[in-house]
């Protein structure tokens, strides 16, 4: 925690006040919905309420108990100049601290900047969150989809995440037939799984406080020419775009190569979400890929690969891979097939 602590220290010009409840965690340890951290030159203080102080204190941190009502009574402990995280603190807070004596300096996602570049033992976590969700992909190929509700394969495969050694799923579970397979963030539901479509299954492992992600796209038999030809234009794209993911790339220019994949073919317009986004202790993270994306992809970043194309009314693809972006190029940890599946 010291070497993350020293890492934000050297980018701040004032104490930065931390209200982000991830970044609370990742720079103390503290898992708690009500604590703001202090990022000062020669320490951090810790202010919670009562559920979290003796939490706090068994962690060796420098606790101020407050009332739960914790920007109400914090402008007298703070120093007259406080950088603060713009990106999360809400405006009811921000206008109690506005409210006292102290000249507030916003700053944008400079903690998560910080997490974007991940320790060994977080990588190793997010390896093994991504073996178990290759696995359990492994498994969901051998199951009976058609005649299935989505929910219930979405719940065999949470399940199975569990009995892999998943503490949980990494966020809901998508599992996607036929044209509810077009919205790229589709809610799985009662449909039925039916012969002759694309089934989009996007859906991930999490352990030791780390995600993983993965999609895959599989068909219940023989697909109409479009949505063939789509596959194959998709997971061109992905191999394309994997191959630029690199140390010191911008996620903007990752998002091309692969986008351009998909315009070539006419396919553009149905390519209309970012190519990837960081991730670790949150799902979404930096850097992002994507068109609008200033971000710098770090040696030692985990994103995520998944160009989509989506035919609405009719079916969806993704296909999606993470990947440490390493010296040698990515290493890639999602190892299930992306060949197209058929099932049952």
């Amino acid at each position: 925690m010291t070497e993350r602590v020293d890492r934000v220290r050297s980018l701040i010009e004032a104490p930065l006040l931390v209200t982000n409840p991830v970044n609370v965690g990742y720079l103390t340890g503290l898992d708690s919905s009500n604590a703001a951290v202090l990022v000062e030159p020669d320490g951090i203080r810790v202010f919670t309420d009562f559920r979290y102080v003796e939490k706090a204190r068994l962690l060796g941190l420098a606790v101020t108990p407050l009332s739960r009502n914790l920007f109400a009574e914090l402008v007298p402990h703070l120093p007259t100049r406080v950088e603060f995280e713009a990106e999360h603190l809400s405006y009811a807070a921000w206008a109690s601290l506005d409210g006292g004596r102290i000249e507030l300096v916003p700053r944008l996602e400079l903690v998560q900047g910080v997490r974007a570049v991940k320790e060994p033992g977080e990588l190793d976590a997010i390896r093994r969150a991504a073996a178990i969700t290759s696995e359990c992909f492994s498994r969901l190929a051998e199951q009976q989809f058609v005649g299935r509700e989505e929910r219930e394969l979405a719940w065999w495969i949470e399940t199975t995440m569990h009995v892999l050694g998943a503490d949980g799923a990494a966020f809901d579970v998508i599992v996607a037939g036929g044209a509810n397979g077009a919205a790229p963030h589709a809610t799985t539901g009662h449909r039925l799984i039916e012969p002759g479509q694309t089934v989009v299954v996007d859906a991930a492992a999490r352990l030791d406080g780390y995600n993983s992600d993965c999609t895959r796209t599989f068909a219940t038999g023989e697909l109409p020419e479009e949505l063939a030809r789509s596959y194959e234009v998709c997971l061109r794209a992905q191999e394309t775009g994997l191959a630029a993911t690199l140390a010191g790339a911008n996620g903007r220019d990752v998002d091309a190569v692969a986008r351009g994949v998909i315009s070539e073919e006419g396919l553009g317009d149905l390519f209309g979400h970012g190519l990837g986004h960081g991730l670790g202790l949150e799902v979404h993270e930096q850097p992002r890929l994507r068109p609008e994306s200033d971000d710098v992809l770090p040696l030692d970043g985990v994103v995520t690969v998944e160009p989509g194309i989506y035919h609405p009314g009719f079916g969806g693809i993704r296909i999606e891979d993470l990947v440490i972006i390493g010296e040698n190029g990515p290493e890639v940890l999602t190892t299930f097939t992306k060949e197209l599946v058929m099932v049952g």
